[in-house]
C-alpha cells in the first residue's frame, strides 16, 4: 500500500466540484432499464450506450471519474480505445464495481449482505491491470418492521471493511457505499437514526481492520423520508440532518463524500446536493457519485438510436453541470427551464 498514491486519487475524485458518474449497471438493471424504454438488450446497445456517455462533449469539465461494469471495462469505445484508455484521454479517472450483489441474509428475513470477496483479491489485480483507479462495493439497509438488525449492519460493515482493505493494498481507492434505502413509509427522523448508527458502524469497523481513512471514499445515502412517507420534508431539512449525522461519524481525514441519489428526481437529487454544500462546515469536499439522476432523461433521448446521440450527449452534459454547481452550493430549481 501506498498511502500517497491512494490519497492522490482519492482527492481527485473529489476536487474542483466535480462528480463521479455511475455507469456500473449489472446486465440485470441495465435490462430493467432498457426494457422500461422498448431498447434492445444486447451487448452492443449496452456498449454504445455507455460509450455514448462518456464520450459527451465537456463532460471532463464536470465528472472526475466513471464507475464501469466488468464488461465495459473490457470494451471499446466507438474509436477503437479501451474504456478505461478512452477516460483517461479525456480526464476522468476509470472504476470499477466489484461486488456480486446484494444476496439474502441468512436467517435474517427481508434483509441483505453483499456477497463477492472470494477471489476478490485476483480479480482486483486484474481490474488493476485493466486501468482501473478505484473500485465500488455497495451495502444495502433496509428500513422496515424490526429491521435493520445490527447483524446486519455489522455483516455488511465487516464486508465494506475487507473490501476495502484488498483495494488499498494494491492502491485502489475504494468507494464504500453503505445505502439506507429510501423503500418504505419510514419518516426523515427514522432515516437519520438509522443511517448515523449504520455510519457510526462502519467507520468503527474500518477502523479495527486498519482502513486508511486518507484513501477511501464514502459514499452514502442522504437523510430522507421514505419514498411512501405522507410527511414530506424541505431541502433545508434534508441538508440539515444529512451534514448532523455525516458530523457525527465521517473522521476528518477522510477526502471526500459522493453521495448516491438513491431513487430521487433528478431535481430533487441536485437541489439537496445544494442545500448540503450551503451548509457543510466539515473539512471533507461534498459531491455526488449518480446514476439514474444523471443518465436517465439521456437513455430516454438515446433509445437505442445512435442518431440520437448528440441530443442525448446534451442532456447527461447538462446534467453533469446542474450537479457540479451542486457540489459548490451554486445550484437553483430555476436554472432548469433555462
Amino acid at each position: 500500500m501506498d498511502i500517497n498514491i491512494l490519497n492522490k486519487i482519492a482527492v481527485e475524485m473529489v476536487a474542483d466540484s466535480k462528480g463521479i458518474l455511475a455507469i456500473d449497471e449489472s446486465h440485470g438493471t441495465c435490462k430493467k432499464r432498457f426494457d422500461a424504454l422498448n431498447i434492445d438488450v444486447t451487448e452492443e446497445n449496452r456498449r454504445s450506450y455507455r460509450d455514448m456517455l462518456i464520450s459527451a462533449n465537456s463532460l471532463s469539465d464536470y465528472i472526475s471519474g466513471a464507475i464501469l461494469f466488468d464488461e465495459t471495462i473490457r470494451q471499446k469505445t466507438s474509436e477503437g480505445s479501451t474504456f478505461p484508455d478512452y477516460l483517461d484521454k479525456v480526464g476522468i479517472i476509470p472504476g470499477i464495481k466489484v461486488d456480486a450483489g446484494a444476496k439474502p441474509f441468512s436467517s435474517h428475513p427481508n434483509e441483505k449482505i453483499t456477497e463477492g470477496l472470494d477471489n476478490l483479491t485476483e480479480r482486483m489485480k486484474e481490474y488493476s491491470s485493466l486501468g482501473a483507479k478505484f473500485a465500488k462495493w455497495r451495502a444495502v439497509i433496509t428500513i422496515g418492521e424490526n429491521i435493520p438488525s445490527s447483524a446486519c449492519m455489522l455483516a455488511n460493515s465487516h464486508a465494506l471493511a475487507r473490501y476495502a482493505s484488498i483495494c488499498q493494498e494494491i492502491n485502489i481507492v475504494p468507494i464504500v457505499e453503505p445505502e439506507v434505502l429510501m423503500d418504505g413509509s419510514h419518516n426523515i427522523n427514522k432515516c437519520f437514526e438509522v443511517t448515523n448508527t449504520m455510519q457510526s458502524i462502519l467507520f468503527e469497523t474500518l477502523d479495527k481492520l486498519d482502513i486508511n481513512f486518507s484513501g477511501i471514499i464514502l459514499k452514502p445515502n442522504m437523510i430522507t423520508p421514505g419514498a411512501s412517507c405522507v410527511e414530506k420534508s424541505s431541502p433545508e431539512e434534508i441538508a440539515e440532518l444529512t451534514v448532523k449525522c455525516l458530523g457525527n461519524n465521517v473522521p476528518k481525514e477522510v477526502p471526500g463524500i459522493a453521495f448516491l441519489s438513491g431513487g430521487q428526481s433528478d431535481e430533487d437529487a441536485s437541489n439537496n446536493l445544494s442545500n448540503i454544500n450551503k451548509i457543510n462546515n466539515n473539512p471533507w469536499k461534498v459531491t455526488f457519485s449518480y446514476g439514474r439522476a444523471l443518465q436517465l432523461e439521456a437513455m430516454k433521448k438515446w433509445g437505442g438510436n445512435n442518431q440520437n446521440i448528440i441530443e442525448a450527449q446534451k442532456i447527461i452534459s447538462k446534467r453533469a453541470y446542474m450537479n457540479s454547481l451542486a457540489a459548490s452550493g451554486k445550484y437553483d430549481l430555476s436554472m432548469e427551464s433555462k
